[in-house]
């Protein structure tokens, strides 16, 4: 069989963060029926497709290991449309009888009624957006919960019975200090979530935070105390039994999210929903954002005009892009796992490369470990850039 993972993406929100860039609309509510009817269709076609195919001997058949629901706020639309869409992936695909279903909640459109709805569709893991546990900072970044509301959703989710959970925090945002940092992740600890993602504030062009810090209205902490941030709450992690395992997340052991690591091994997804986006065969593709259009090209039968295609990889990019995606973990790229995939040496093939980021104490080779060392971390973007 061939293992996939399997993404939905709901775009819906009921307000956009200030910081996000993401492909999510407010205001759009009034779409939410058509667009699940039409995303469950998708989801439909494409196994049916799959089927036709191993029957034809041009495949294998799908084992789907993980789904994820992201977005935008899946939380925000009624329990019923993911128990749906929970129901058309299990009629059209075979699931893996380990896999890891994520779904994304934020406090404030999340209740003990949906998270057992949840839980009862065969939903896992839940991943609640915190960022902040200070009332302040949450309302300049513009989320719409408080700190007490998350508190809830947390508790509620383990009333019903979650055992995985992941906590979100940011670090680096405006007027933020270091020790609302260190308090946020201690009190996250303190709940004991099996996993806990740290992410610094990117300031993406075209959002509202970005024209906030041009003009002057918030202030974002110079580099070095956002570096601070960083290596000081990855050491109250480390210290407190969460292993850093990527950049932006620390894990219980046996807990490390599998969707994102099998992204970062390379493995196949396919993206289900509008700006959702897949990579089967070598091949990348999307589908079109507009959720108008994505709609409208289902209930009008020109499915095709959903589809975006992005690349063809040859040998060399998926290599590189190997070599990309293991440098984001902190164990680093294997050169063995390398050899046995491309039946290539990759300190030979990126001798230049890697001579050069390790001359500017970027990376190291550590035994059979192509790794980052503590300023590669720091500058990650200069060493990625090598492989792209």
């Amino acid at each position: 069989m061939k293992e996939i993972g399997i993404y939905i993406h709901i775009p819906f929100c009921k307000k956009k963060c200030y910081y996000c860039d993401f492909c999510s609309y407010e205001g759009k509510d009034s779409y939410i029926p058509r667009y699940i009817k039409c995303l469950k269709q998708e989801i439909a076609e494409v196994g049916q497709a799959n089927k036709q195919d191993v029957l034809e001997g041009k495949d294998k058949p799908f084992l789907v290991s993980t789904i994820y629901f992201g977005g935008g706020t899946p939380s925000l639309l009624e329990s019923k449309y993911i128990i749906e869409i929970m129901q058309i992936i299990k009629e059209n695909y075979k699931i893996a009888k380990e896999a890891e279903i994520t779904i994304e909640v934020n406090p404030g459109t999340v209740t003990l009624e949906k998270l057992q709805d949840y839980f009862t569709s065969g939903i896992n893991r839940i991943s609640i957006g915190l960022q902040s546990t200070y009332e302040m900072l949450l309302q300049q970044i513009g989320r719409i919960h408080t700190y007490q509301e998350f508190l809830d959703a947390y508790y509620f989710a383990r009333q019903v019975g979650f055992e995985n959970i992941n906590v979100d925090l940011m670090l680096g945002l405006p007027n933020q200090t270091i020790q609302e940092i260190q308090n946020s992740v201690e009190e996250v600890i303190g709940l004991d979530p099996e996993h806990i993602s740290l992410y610094s504030l990117i300031v993406e062009e075209g959002t509202k935070l970005e024209k906030q810090i041009k003009n002057g209205e918030l202030n974002l902490p110079q580099e070095l105390l956002e570096r601070e941030m960083y290596w000081k709450t990855k050491q109250l992690l480390e210290e407190n039994g969460y292993r850093h395992y990527e950049i932006s997340n620390f894990a219980k052991q046996g807990y490390q999210s599998k969707h994102n690591s099998n992204c970062w091994e390379q493995k196949e997804y396919i993206g289900f929903g509008a700006a959702a986006h897949s990579y089967t065969n070598r091949i990348r593709y999307s589908n079109i954002e507009d959720i108008e259009d994505y709609i409208k090209n289902y209930e009008e039968g020109r499915i095709e005009n959903n589809f975006v295609f992005h690349e063809k990889q040859n040998q060399e990019a998926v290599q590189k892009e190997f070599m990309l995606l293991g440098l984001r973990k902190l164990e680093g790229v294997s050169v063995q796992e390398f050899k046995n995939r491309f039946i290539a040496n990759p300190i030979y093939l990126y001798h230049d490369q890697l001579e050069k980021l390790i001359t500017n104490h970027l990376i190291e080779i550590d035994g059979n470990y192509i790794k980052l060392t503590k300023k590669g971390i720091d500058l990650a973007n200069l060493v990625w850039e090598e492989f792209i």
